[in-house]
């Protein structure tokens, strides 16, 4: 699959480094453009259909941040490209695909891309096709919560989701929810083989309650119930594994 990208970086020896790279050690990767500044680079991706965006964080006359601020209805992937590596967080925090670190590694490029390829493809072949689970078995099984005078049972499924609150975890059912004293990453664990997905920071989602997904800066999906979670852009792969 070709993957349409802009580059979006001020410094000319830094754009002709990546524009080397991806010549040379992406081949599937179409360059349709390059932009020196957050104006140009919003100008080229109102003109084009993109898939991806390599994207420096600081340049004049605004940053990265701003730049995706200005985009409606995004539905291409961003790779963060810079050499200050205290913007990670905030990267992921706003829907980053990947973070490159400049001097760029060719490994870390190569992996990038093909995270996004593999994005890409998969929403494609899901646009024409039914959303099915891998797994659609209605999973067996019981969990028990903690309380303060025992512990409660809980069928797994009939959990929806989970959500982190801090070091407590909301339990989401059809018409109700439970608070407990575990984190998110407990709940990961304990549900891993039983059809529940990390899909944000803050979500845990059971791949059997999903009946609709959307593209967006990171996607997000419909649960059975009409509720909407995004979803981060570095959990989105690992997300459209699931289905069919």
């Amino acid at each position: 699959m070709k993957i349409k990208a802009i580059i979006v970086e001020d410094e000319q020896i830094s754009r002709d480094i990546l524009r080397n790279y991806i010549v040379k050690y992406c081949p599937n990767v179409a360059l349709l453009g390059e932009a020196n500044n957050i104006e140009e680079a919003y100008k080229l991706i109102q003109e084009y259909e993109l898939d991806l965006v390599f994207l420096d964080v600081e340049m004049p006359f605004g940053n990265a941040f701003d730049l995706l601020e200005k985009v409606e209805n995004q539905t291409f992937e961003t790779v963060f490209v810079t050499a200050y590596d205290h913007y990670a967080i905030e990267a992921l925090n706003n829907q980053a695909t990947y973070y490159l670190l400049k001097p760029i590694s060719i490994d870390e490029l190569i992996k990038a891309v093909n995270i996004v390829t593999e994005i890409k493809e998969k929403e494609k072949e899901l646009e024409t096709a039914i959303l099915t689970p891998k797994v659609t078995h209605k999973v067996n099984g019981k969990i028990t919560i903690p309380q303060q005078d025992g512990f409660e049972v809980l069928e797994i499924n009939e959990i929806l989701f989970c959500k982190a609150d801090d070091n407590y975890t909301e339990i989401y059912f059809e018409n109700s929810k439970k608070l407990v004293s575990k984190t998110l990453k407990y709940f990961e664990e304990v549900l891993k083989d039983s059809s529940f997905v990390r899909i944000h920071k803050s979500f845990l989602v059971n791949v059997n309650e999903i009946a609709k997904y959307k593209k967006g800066k990171g996607g997000s999906i419909i649960l059975s119930n009409g509720k909407e979670i995004m979803v981060s852009a570095s959990k989105k792969a690992n997300l459209l594994s699931y289905f069919k």
